[in-house]
């Protein structure tokens, strides 16, 4: 079969400030890319490496979208170890991670869109997909970055191909397929933080046609703090046990047919995350006031006693001192060559995931305000594809989409709330059809133009108990959206790429998190004097109502591709507006720890570059991102994208010295950077929610021998230990500090394969 395409997204039409300036940056660098002595061959130029982000592979450059690449063999060597440490070193990327105190919570912002809270109705504007799967919630699932192909990161709505909750962008992790190839690798890490760490993976062909691989992880990494009114808790702040596995079958009986049945499981455990709560700073009637179910007047001093570290935490509630998370997946994929032209594909797949966690809010030995939290969810995805070529010039992908998630989120009896019971029940299903096509058409040798349609219905049954007098609250929606793509891509005579885009993207409405203001509704409807009525009054008119669709259009040019023999670049500028956008926003309220949507109109506009030189033994990967984010005024209050840095930075040199006999030592740094944001939608100095700056600097230096038998390297990751915060929240009564778990690390790191 002919080699595919490209397909994506959109042609810049409407001419905003930020188009014009791609339109005038394309043209400088073709030039400059022309200006060259020696043009690349198309040899050179497929060298480059090649993703999946159009549902079939294409070589980097090719793809009109803005998107950066990790190769799996490299991210040892660059100090990634989870998808937060990919957010370090991904243009306009940011992934923070706190959900309910939870370490192995993953929460990826692209372009100002994240996700902001982790319960059950409140779903991510960021997708991720492992093997064309998604994964529709990332608490519980801390997945394990062995055995990885590659990593993608799509930046901007992915609305046609990736459909709903990509209206930030999409993240793809590509797991290593099964080969007839027989290998086995051993990945070692022994280092301070009681960091031990070991990965097996093994490949095997079983016969012509059937092969198999599978790889074993075990993560263990020591705490930050204790808690020091807990002498008898299982772990300490911050720790992390883990172990996670993952086995695939490929069956294929011929040249034209495959099957690829995988399945894995992890499990986490470990102790709560660093966080610190900050009280004299807000100096609340409830809090520093004493005005609360306790009568105890609160301090900073309550939180971190004297002679105790910030990291150190003071709750006497043994049920929020561990978090622990449980996933299990199992899916298939089977393709079909059905001639020349035409395959299909069918990815099919069930996974389940849930984790424990929870917050002691007032950070004391008091019994104040804590929340032990259970969540799990179920889902089922069935995609079928159909790609191929209509004629020579024209080829296309298309395909149907379903998706059900059913899931839960409980606080219970060992929850309080102002020293009283707390009670919080969450129920939600979803329900997802889709159908997309993508058509992609050679005008020329040198321009092609492609488009696309997805047309989605979405559905979502959901329930909410937070008072048991009221009962539980039932409310169902409905939503369908078509979302759009057009895109045109013309190859210079140097074998550059530029690419004018307009795409749009769409997420269902939601649900509010936290929605005790059921319960001051239930008074004001009558409260306990006329139960009926009130619950009647509740129902008719309550807070428990979900957001009205969710919709992007991004419009972006830019050029990509190979300047010289030694130096590749992708820059990206774009201009993005978001309608009916909800931000979480929380706040302590006479009946509990609220959080409602804030729905927002938001433009994002900024410019993104990814570059790498390779000279000899030298080689440099910088990117950087700068972005500027309007929101509009709501009331007289001006809100501000959360945990969105205007300013990312990456920088990786890289030098091998070649010593005599053929061996090697490699030596490589990293340097990440993001500016200043806000830990919540507001940006007033009063809340005292800015999260400052951050620089984090890996390095790596890695012995080979001539016979390539094995590695052995000393790493350092935040060599400089950068104590950041992760997130800040001002609920009104305190100030929720959530400190990062990414303290230095030292260690020594041990590879072979045989």
């Amino acid at each position: 079969m002919k080699p595919t395409i490209n397909k994506s997204k959109s042609l810049a039409s409407q001419y905003s400030p930020v188009a014009i300036a791609v339109a005038m940056t394309i043209p400088t660098l073709g030039n400059l890319a022309f200006a060259q002595e020696d043009t690349v061959t198309e040899e050179q130029k497929f060298e480059a490496i090649t993703v999946t982000a159009t549902k079939r592979p294409q070589v980097i450059y090719e793809v009109p979208i803005a998107l950066s690449a990790f190769d799996g063999d490299m991210l040892a060597e660059q100090g990634i170890t989870d998808l937060t440490d990919v957010g370090k070193f991904v243009p306009n990327l940011n992934v923070t991670g706190f959900s309910a105190g939870h370490t192995s919570s993953v929460n990826p912002f692209i372009r100002g869109i994240g996700l902001q809270d982790h319960l059950i109705t409140t779903d991510p504007g960021v997708s991720v997909y492992v093997d064309g799967v998604y994964l529709g919630r990332q608490v519980g699932q801390n997945w394990s970055l062995s055995n990885i192909e590659r990593i993608e990161v799509l930046r901007g709505p992915q609305g046609t191909l990736y459909g709903r909750n990509s209206i930030g962008g999409a993240i793809n992790i590509i797991t290593k397929e099964p080969d007839q190839g027989d290998v086995t690798k051993v990945n070692t890490e022994f280092g301070t933080r009681g960091r031990v760490k070991a990965d097996l993976f093994v490949n095997h062909g079983l016969s012509d046609s059937l092969a198999f691989n599978m790889n074993l992880s075990v993560n263990k990494r020591d705490g930050l703090g204790e808690f020091i009114n807990v002498p008898d808790a299982e772990f300490d702040v911050g720790e992390t046990e883990d172990v996670s596995g993952r086995i695939s079958v490929k069956f294929e009986p011929t040249n034209d047919f495959r099957m690829v049945l995988t399945a894995d499981a992890n499990n986490g455990d470990g102790g709560l995350r660093p966080y610190n709560v900050l009280i004299d700073e807000v100096g609340s009637d409830r809090y520093a006031g004493g005005a609360n179910g306790l009568g105890v007047a609160l301090g900073n001093d309550d939180v971190v006693p004297d002679g105790y570290d910030m990291y150190d935490n003071a709750t006497s509630t043994k049920e929020v001192t561990s978090v622990s998370n449980e996933a299990r997946g199992i899916s298939l994929t089977t393709e079909w060559d059905i001639n020349e032209d035409y395959t299909a594909k069918l990815v099919a797949s069930q996974r389940s995931s849930q984790y424990k966690a929870g917050l002691d809010d007032d950070g004391t030995i008091y019994a104040l305000d804590h929340y032990p939290e259970l969540g799990e969810a179920d889902q089922t995805s069935i995609e079928l594809q159909l790609n191929g070529y209509l004629n020579e010039y024209t080829d296309f992908v298309a395909g149907l989409y379903y998706f059900n998630e059913e899931g839960k989120n409980r606080q219970g009896a060992d929850s309080s709330f102002d020293g009283g019971a707390n009670l919080l029940e969450l129920d939600q299903e979803t329900t997802s059809k889709a159908a997309y096509i993508n058509v992609r058409h050679d005008l020329t040798d040198e321009l092609t133009v492609s488009g696309g349609l997805r047309y989605t219905e979405d559905e979502k049954e959901a329930s909410a108990n937070v008072f048991s007098a009221l009962g539980t609250i039932y409310d169902q929606n409905d939503w369908d959206e078509l979302t759009w793509e057009l895109a045109a891509n013309y190859t210079f005579e140097n074998g550059m790429t530029g690419y004018a885009t307009i795409q749009s993207g769409y997420q269902s409405g939601q649900y509010p998190a936290r929605p005790y203001c059921l319960i001051g509704q239930f008074f004001a409807g009558g409260g306990f004097d006329d139960i009926d009525a009130a619950q009647a009054a509740v129902r008719a008119n309550n807070c428990f109502t979900a957001s009205e669709n969710i919709t992007a259009t991004n419009y972006e040019v830019g050029v990509k591709g190979r300047v010289n023999d030694y130096f590749d670049v992708s820059i990206a500028v774009f201009n993005t507006e978001f309608e009916d956008l909800p931000y979480q926003v929380s706040r302590v309220s006479d009946s509990g720890f609220d959080t409602a949507n804030l729905v927002v109109e938001q433009t994002s506009r900024g410019i993104e570059l990814d570059t790498t030189f390779n000279y000899d033994n030298f080689s440099m990967m910088t990117s950087i991102g700068f972005m500027d984010v309007d929101v509009e005024e709501q009331d007289g209050f001006s809100p501000v994208a959360p945990l969105t840095p205007d300013l990312t930075l990456a920088i990786g040199p890289s030098y091998t010295f070649d010593l005599e006999g053929g061996a090697s030592i490699r030596v490589r740094a990293d340097y990440s950077y993001r500016s200043d944001m806000y830990g919540e939608p507001s940006s007033a100095p009063e809340r005292m929610t800015e999260l400052e700056s951050r620089e984090l600097v890996n390095f790596d230096v890695a012995y080979t021998p001539a016979n390539e038998g094995y590695t052995l390297a000393l790493y350092g990751r935040n060599v400089f230990d950068e104590r950041y915060d992760n997130a800040r929240l001002n609920t009104g009564d305190y100030i929720l500090q959530i400190l990062s778990n990414d303290a230095s690390e030292f260690g020594v790191r041990f590879s072979t394969e045989f």
